[in-house]
């Protein structure tokens, strides 16, 4: 069987460390045992500690490594940084005044930051040929409404329209804290004090439901389907021109 890359949304939180471990020591049945792992750390331009997030990859391949068999190396794993701030702009902070009275007032900010995310992740999958992606949502963190099931839902079948699978291979599994710091601390890893950049909305308070993520996400996917469309081709005018346009 040929070995595919896959790519993982990773933040250096418990989550996407578990994810990059389970894909890296080849440890889930929901994750094939992939040729190269590629760790996309999305930059969105309002976090802090910018270092926290290759520190905790750094660390943890080198404990990964010294546990493998020798005759069975770790699976290569590359950090990309990728920045989707402007994307994050364009889909919600330039335009909040306008976007919230349509969603009922609510606070969208973080839905509208992790769909810029998967954009950005997309177009690198598509470019970089990788046909699986992977994010570290989990059922203990469902309130948050970017690891809904609205959201999960519509992005999967967004992603697909390209070419791309998106799993989430925790979501059920760790449905509690206490099974992600036993994952982790069995593979010598650290389970607490997460290693992901701080970002200025991170829990954002919001009463959103999976009313206004639904309505927002079956508004902006038709617009960003059209910039990943334009940018794979080439069309840069069109790319920039697709929101200011629509939304």
């Amino acid at each position: 069987m040929i070995k595919q890359d896959l790519a993982i949304l990773f933040s250096g939180g418990t989550d996407s460390l578990s994810l990059y471990t389970l894909a890296a020591v080849k440890k889930h049945p929901d994750i094939p045992s992939p040729r190269v792992i590629h760790l996309l750390c999305m930059l969105n331009g309002m976090s802090r500690f910018p270092t926290f997030t290759i520190n905790r990859f750094k660390m943890a391949e080198k404990i990964l490594k010294s546990q493998v068999p020798s005759n069975e190396p770790l699976t290569e794993a590359n950090f990309v940084e990728l920045d989707m701030g402007r994307l994050f702009q364009e889909l919600w902070l330039d335009k909040y005044e306008v976007l919230m009275p349509k969603y009922n007032g609510k606070n969208l900010v973080c839905v509208a930051c992790k769909l810029a995310m998967h954009v950005r992740a997309i177009i690198y999958c598509v470019e970089h040929c990788v046909s699986l992606l992977l994010a570290g949502y989990a059922k203990k963190q469902s309130y948050f409404p970017e690891q809904s099931k609205a959201f999960m839902t519509r992005i999967s079948s967004f992603s697909e329209s390209f070419g791309i699978i998106t799993r989430f291979p925790v979501y059920n599994d760790f449905d509690d804290e206490m099974i992600t710091r036993h994952f982790l601390e069995d593979h010598g890893l650290p389970s607490t004090g997460g290693g992901e950049r701080k970002c200025l909305f991170s829990q954002t308070q919001t009463t959103a439901t999976e009313k206004e993520i639904e309505i927002y996400l079956d508004d902006m996917i038709p617009i960003v389907n059209k910039y990943i469309e334009s940018r794979l081709e080439g069309r840069l005018k069109d790319s920039a021109k697709c929101f200011h346009s629509e939304i």
